[in-house]
């Protein structure tokens, strides 16, 4: 057997996404619908040409590295969060981010098309993520009514999501500031139950994560609930 080539790639682009940090993110693509960002694309790709045609889809999937999980050794097993994060699986049956040349691919929402700017919603990639490829997604090909997937069969089940009125009304003010629907994403990320399955945090313990320029703090007042505290700008 000859030796494995080897190739080289250079992104396409560059993803300027609300998910400043890795923990929140949605653990696959439209479960967010209200996560938002820009495909800024890099040259030659920034000129008119690359995007001709572009406008007449609805939906793409992007092919990207993810640049922060990039690993010298690869994994045969992982733990994918859906498991729980204690049972292991092979690589090839998971989608967790611990992958062979760090390649991740999601479909996404298209809702703008511009010379060198792409608008994307129900995304599920962190801010500055390289995108290495764009495809149009074709519903005929890419949408199997037949499919099985017995490891991940229906969407995980979400946990409730309140507000002190404080949180409320801090949310929707950077919301309006933003021109972004922060209240509605909060909750969508929120209600996936960002924390590791196997974690039982006690009431007192705060959780934090940054959504565009603000930091999202809440806890856990009692199993299966959680409560908004604060929403105030990054430091």
């Amino acid at each position: 057997m000859s030796p494995p080539m080897s190739y080289q790639v250079s992104p396409v682009g560059i993803l300027r996404s609300c998910f400043r940090e890795k923990f929140a993110i949605p653990r696959q693509p439209h479960l967010a619908p209200a996560a938002r960002g820009v495909l800024e694309l890099l040259p030659p790709f920034d000129q008119p040409e690359a995007v001709d045609g572009l406008e007449q889809v609805s939906h793409v999937w992007l092919l990207f590295l993810f640049h922060q999980a990039l690993e010298d050794t690869p994994r045969l097993k992982v733990r994918p969060p859906r498991l729980g994060g204690n049972r292991s699986l092979g690589v090839f049956a998971t989608r967790a981010t611990h992958r062979p040349n760090g390649i991740g691919q999601s479909v996404v929402r298209l809702d703008k098309v511009e010379p060198g700017r792409l608008w994307l919603s129900g995304i599920d990639l962190l801010d500055g993520t390289p995108v290495l490829d764009i495809k149009p997604y074709v519903p005929y090909a890419d949408s199997r009514p037949e499919a099985v997937n017995a490891i991940a069969a229906d969407a995980p089940a979400t946990i409730e999501v309140r507000w002190t009125p404080e949180a409320r009304q801090q949310a929707e003010w950077h919301g309006q500031r933003l021109a972004e629907p922060l209240v509605a994403l909060i909750e969508q990320c929120l209600a996936q139950d960002p924390r590791p399955a196997y974690q039982q945090p006690q009431p007192e313990r705060r959780y934090g994560v940054g959504l565009w320029d603000v930091q999202v703090r809440w806890h856990y007042p009692q199993p299966g609930l959680i409560r908004v505290l604060e929403v105030v700008p990054t430091a």
